[in-house]
This record gives C-alpha cells, sequence and structure tokens, in this order.
C-alpha cells in the first residue's frame, strides 16, 4: 500500500510540476524599479540573504513572485535535488522545509521558514516607504 501511495504522489508531482511552473512564469510579475543607488544598496543587502527551495513548491513560488516583485536579486538554492544544500538546511536549520530564507547577519544566521514571514520579512526590508 506504501508502494502505491508514493507512486501516486510522485506521479501527481511530475504532471503537476511543470503546469505549476508555467503558470509562475507566465504570471510573472513586473519588477520594482529604484534609482541605480538605490538598487546598488539592496544587491548588497541582498548577498546576505539564501533562499533555500523546491522548483515546484507553491509555497516557494509565492515567494519568488514577491522576490520578483521586488526586484530582490537573492540567491535561490536547491533543496530538493541538491544534497549539499539540503544537509545545510536540516544541519543549521534545524528543518527540512522549504521555503526557507536564510539571513546571515552579524549575530549569526536567523532562519525563516514560513511563506507569510518570509515575504513579510522582504516588504519590511525592501518595499518603498
Amino acid at each position: 500500500m506504501k508502494f502505491v501511495i508514493r507512486t501516486f504522489f510522485k506521479t501527481l508531482r511530475l504532471v503537476l510540476g511543470p503546469v505549476m511552473l508555467l503558470r509562475e512564469r507566465l504570471t510573472r510579475p513586473a519588477g520594482l524599479v529604484r534609482a541605480p543607488a538605490a538598487q546598488a544598496l539592496v544587491n548588497q543587502q541582498c548577498q546576505s540573504l539564501a533562499l533555500f527551495q523546491y522548483a515546484t513548491c507553491p509555497f516557494c513560488a509565492k515567494v519568488r513572485q514577491e522576490m520578483r516583485r521586488l526586484s530582490l536579486p537573492i540567491e535561490k538554492r536547491d533543496a530538493q535535488h541538491d544534497v549539499k544544500n539540503r544537509d545545510e538546511l536540516t544541519r543549521q536549520g534545524g528543518q527540512t522545509k522549504v521555503p526557507c530564507l536564510k539571513i546571515t547577519g552579524p549575530q549569526g544566521n536567523r532562519w525563516l521558514y514560513d511563506s507569510g514571514e518570509i515575504i513579510g520579512y522582504l516588504r519590511g526590508q525592501f518595499a518603498p516607504a
């Protein structure tokens, strides 16, 4: 029975995954336009951020859309197929759950796991006032 359930969900992911990726591409939002100096500052701040994600995760897609909307060049790390990234997420973050935003700062790393929290953080840091 376990084999049948696993096979069903693998097949479902194989069928729905490309559809979700196509939808994300077709509904890509326009990016926020900033002055070059302001965008350079945002780019510098984004170097301390990394998003651990799965390509076909709907919550990850939601975060990626917000990153595009805010024109944030945040590094995306594949935690589904890249074992090194998945191990880092589990070992340092404590959970193998995506989306996860790693915020590197002077006090150490901070890990945000909920898409709503991640979007709230990004809007709080980078959205225009």
